[in-house]
């Protein structure tokens, strides 16, 4: 018999830093597992999992919603004092293309504007890019549930009717909870009493951070490696019981059976979520060429005059036998890249990073001479963002830029470490800091490091876990499960309790 329909619209996986455990692949299997047609993914304070749960859930057939908990400074985002209890939570998600470029800017504002402690945002920020986005209370800590939890329902009336206001009617939903703490169930009915009488409407939640009922001691592990505590610390960060787990649609309807309007506004919700991202297309910033020319001429004439520079030096290696081809292969090989790059429109690609390494060059900031499968390509070699003649070493353009598998270029650049922030000052300033960023590298914990991390949470001395992590094999992509197929000492220690407790948490947190 199939579960009743519904959808999960709080939901984090482990891009929620610090007490995310889900998975996204796993998040959405779970989802599709259960029958379910959409599925919200909400993290704290940030989107750095969206496109990646977008696309998974997309190429599974699952419907993905794009959210975020966003965390609301209580006054100004600008006011940064008082401690760390300076902000609520809010979930956002976007229910049209809209919808998500303001979620984006929300994000992005919190970082900028408003991080302290954790990136905020303010009402003002919210009325003015509310548009495209529907809003749920959130839980304890959202405003709303916070008040009721201090007894002033006329103040959680006034700030539910404050967020309607901003979000517009229909569009702002109370968000009822019950994961088996007193203050949600006393709380619950009071929240259905605000929305009798103002009309918000309710949704039900589960504020997912795993997957499985039994995965709360790995999450409870997971929250003393963020905060570097041990499990048998009182005084730490912890979630009471073991209900944040993705439920099934029984499981809720269960749970919320007198509340059947708050169920069907998921599917309600999910239903008016119909976010559509181009994920294809390859999105460059303008790059002014001189009056009379188009990007593709442009780029074949620099190329072309990077060769003639190049020229003199392959004359007289040919000259002096140290050339491997003559002057008419390099004539051939330039004008079949110069074509394939036009063919797939990268032209104003190669301009930009040759515009960049020239501004490098130009000011005496040391450039590398590239590394990785650009320097197959000869027109890099001619625009001189590689030093390495890809002829002489038999280097393969197609292991660059492959027609048959069209997908943007990747050039790796190395700028003097002293100097690179004037590299950086430079693309700013020439396509506007708004359009600039740089990337974020998230660690993983792979198998002998989540096993170290355990281990130290759990309290284990140290010595005893150095010895089980060092017979995981030295291998790329060594895994637990690998390891314990392998090595028949780490099976003979999980004959020890408190080694396969280390060992079964470790493998639900391995990444």
């Amino acid at each position: 018999m199939a579960d009743p329909a519904f959808v999960h619209l709080h939901n984090h996986s482990d891009f929620s830093l610090l007490d995310g455990a889900s998975k996204i692949d796993q998040l959405v299997d779970t989802a599709l597992s259960l029958g379910m047609p959409a599925l919200a993914l909400t993290d704290h304070g940030n989107l750095f999992g969206a496109i990646q749960f977008y696309s998974a859930a997309r190429k599974k057939g699952l419907k993905p919603i794009l959210g975020c908990e966003v965390y609301v400074a209580k006054e100004s985002r600008h006011q940064k004092s008082g401690g760390s209890d300076q902000s609520n939570h809010l979930i956002l998600l976007a229910e049209n293309e809209t919808g998500y470029r303001n979620l984006g800017k929300l994000v992005s504002f919190g970082y900028l504007e408003g991080f302290y402690y954790k990136p905020r945002v303010d009402k003002e920020l919210l009325a003015r890019h509310h548009e495209g986005l529907i809003a749920l209370s959130a839980c304890l800590k959202g405003s709303v549930a916070q008040y009721l939890q201090m007894d002033q329902p006329g103040s959680a009336a006034e700030a539910a009717g404050e967020l309607q206001d901003i979000f517009g009617r229909g569009r702002f939903f109370l968000e009822l909870q019950d994961h088996g703490l007193p203050a949600q169930q006393r709380i619950n009915p009071l929240l259905a009493d605000i929305a009798r009488k103002s009309g918000i409407p309710l949704v039900c939640t589960n504020d997912t951070h795993y997957l499985r009922k039994d995965d709360h001691v790995a999450h409870d592990v997971l929250l003393c490696i963020g905060t570097g505590k041990t499990v048998q610390e009182t005084d730490r960060l912890r979630y009471t019981g073991d209900q944040y787990y993705f439920k099934s649609g029984a499981e809720m309807h269960e749970l919320w059976r007198d509340f059947p309007q708050a169920l069907e506004n998921t599917l309600h919700i999910a239903e008016r979520c119909n976010l559509i991202l181009d994920t294809t297309a390859f999105h460059l910033p303008p790059f002014d060429v001189p009056e009379g020319e188009s990007h593709d001429s442009y780029f074949e004439r620099m190329t072309y005059q990077g060769f003639a520079w190049r020229r003199p030096q392959l004359e007289r290696r040919l000259a002096g036998g140290e050339l491997k081809n003559p002057l008419s292969a390099y004539e051939e090989r330039l004008a079949s890249e110069i074509a394939m790059i036009k063919k797939m429109k990268f032209a104003s690609y190669f301009l930009i990073v040759w515009d960049l390494i020239r501004y490098a060059r130009d000011q005496g900031i040391p450039v590398g001479p590239g590394r990785g499968s650009v320097v197959g390509s000869l027109v890099s070699y001619c625009l001189r963002i590689t030093d390495i003649d890809p002829l002489q070493y038999d280097l393969f353009f197609e292991r660059f830029l492959n027609p048959e598998r069209i997908a943007p270029p990747d050039i790796d650049m190395d700028f003097c470490m002293n100097r690179r922030a004037e590299v950086i000052d430079y693309v700013a300033g020439k396509y506007g800091r708004d359009s600039v960023c740089q990337i974020i590298t998230f660690g993983t914990m792979a198998a002998k490091g989540v096993i170290r991390d355990v281990g130290r949470s759990l309290d284990i001395p140290y010595a005893e876990v150095d010895r089980i992590a060092k017979l995981i094999p030295n291998e790329l992509n060594a895994t637990i499960d690998k390891a314990l197929e392998q090595e028949p000492r780490l099976r003979e220690e999980m004959q020890k309790p408190q080694i396969a407790n280390l060992i079964e948490i470790a493998k639900r947190l391995e990444l």
